[in-house]
């Protein structure tokens, strides 16, 4: 660099400078002009070497190094979860998932010596198959529609919307009326192929109305006014309705979940229903005979009364349910008739039997077939009793001795085996002359449920 800014001081000295045939003719004054101008020249050109020297020894340091931005992920407007079926979930409160059931039965019913009838021996049936949907609005409410294409019509089960506050919770539609432990709690779930006796004897079923619940600690308060099943409804009038109430006290003492509860119901037949009938099957649904049954019974109105208490600790539990059943005539004493069952199991493996919201749940295997484990073995036992004898009516009476064993491979999916020795007295159906036998049934179902 000093030797290009020295040329380029000599060529403009060169330029500068006069030839040598002029230099004779240079004037004093013009020679020191002359030297005044190289001066001034030089002092540039150490001037601009002082501050490239400067430069060199100095340079410019790099600019630092920016961090990155972070990484802003956007949370997804909807979650995809699992339970049993997808299940899809938004922010802002919305939810939407399919649900159903498919329970496959067999049965075995033997046949008392000299009564024939076709519903003995082998019968089999899908019990029920069950599609819907279930999801959460914002606000506070919730909606449930479900049908059963069992019997091959599609028949209305559930069909509700649901609001909920806090403890407060309040149901429009079709649904359970509160009946009892037993009956609230889902056929998935349950420890037999069929529920106790009385519960299918006395009609429990879903019916249209509006009720209210209230769970606050280990109290849960119920009651509701409904009308009639969606399927009896007609545009030619309907004046059913009933009053159903529960309540519950389920505390915890230690490890071992407690229940103990009792329900009052009261319903008016109305002008169209003048009559009820109380009937059951030998324990399995795919039978289709009745060895105890009332005849139709003019009624106006029925009224009900159960009790209820149950415990869960560890792999056992027990239960116990007793209800009365009072029908009111006119001109006629009202007869009261009575069905109560008593059961106890224990896991074979290490489960348990879930509860929540006052019923039982189904239990949430722990070791899972497809994951080294065995599933979840369960055995039961009950005693069930139904007596459909009063105030002149002879219905019949039941004692059934009962067990149960049930293989959950995998959460969703069960495999159940029942037995259960039935003893009749004063039975609607004779075996000649006699009205007093027993009969033995055996059960089988395989049930899927999302």
């Amino acid at each position: 660099m000093r030797a290009y800014l020295t040329a380029a001081l000599l060529g403009t000295t060169m330029l500068a400078a006069p030839t040598t045939a002029h230099a004779q003719a240079l004037s004093a004054e013009e020679a020191a002009e002359l030297r005044a101008e190289l001066a001034a020249l030089k002092a540039k050109v150490d001037t601009l070497e002082a501050r490239l020297d400067g430069a060199i020894a100095s340079p410019v340091p790099a600019p630092a190094p920016v961090a990155p931005a972070p990484t802003v992920t956007a949370k997804p407007a909807t979650e995809i979860g699992w339970k049993g079926a997808p299940e899809l979930k938004t922010a802002d409160g919305w939810s939407f998932k399919p649900r159903g059931r498919i329970l496959v039965d067999a049965g075995h019913v033997s046949a008392p010596s000299a009564i024939s009838d076709r519903a003995l021996g082998f019968s089999n049936e899908l019990r029920r198959v069950r599609l819907g949907v279930e999801g959460t609005i914002p606000g506070g409410f919730g909606y449930k529609l479900e049908a059963d294409f069992a019997g091959g019509d599609a028949e209305l089960t559930d069909a509700h919307l649901t609001y909920k506050d806090g403890p407060l919770k309040v149901t429009v539609g079709q649904h359970n009326n509160f009946q009892g432990l037993e009956e609230l709690s889902s056929s998935n779930d349950t420890s037999f192929i069929e529920r106790a006796a009385f519960t299918d004897a006395f009609g429990f079923e879903r019916r249209v109305g509006v009720s209210g619940e209230v769970a606050t600690g280990d109290v849960i308060v119920q009651g509701g006014v409904f009308t009639d099943n969606f399927g009896d409804l007609s545009d030619s009038g309907n004046s059913s309705v009933s009053l159903d109430g529960r309540l519950v006290f389920a505390p915890k003492l230690g490890d071992t979940q407690l229940h103990f509860g009792a329900s009052a119901h009261w319903r008016d037949l109305g002008d169209t229903v003048t009559s009820v009938r109380y009937r059951q099957r030998p324990l399995v649904h795919t039978a289709d005979i009745r060895f105890i049954s009332t005849p139709s019974i003019g009624a106006k109105s029925e009224t009900g009364y159960g009790a209820e208490a149950a415990f869960i600790s560890g792999r056992f539990h027990g239960a116990a349910e007793a209800f009365w059943q009072k029908v009111g005539r006119t001109g006629a004493a009202d007869p009261t008739f009575f069905g109560g069952a008593v059961e106890a199991g224990v896991f074979l493996t290490d489960d348990t039997r879930g509860y929540r919201s006052g019923v039982f749940r189904g239990v949430k295997v722990k070791n899972p077939v497809g994951s080294g484990g065995l599933g979840a073995w369960q055995l039961n036992l009950r005693y069930d009793h139904l007596d459909l004898n009063d105030a002149g009516i002879d219905g019949g009476k039941q004692h059934g001795y009962m067990a149960s064993l049930i293989w959950t491979p995998i959460d969703y999916v069960r495999f159940m085996v029942n037995y259960a020795r039935l003893e009749y007295r004063d039975a609607v159906i004779a075996a000649g002359t006699d009205r007093d036998y027993g009969v033995d049934t055996f059960g089988m179902r395989a049930q899927i449920v999302f």
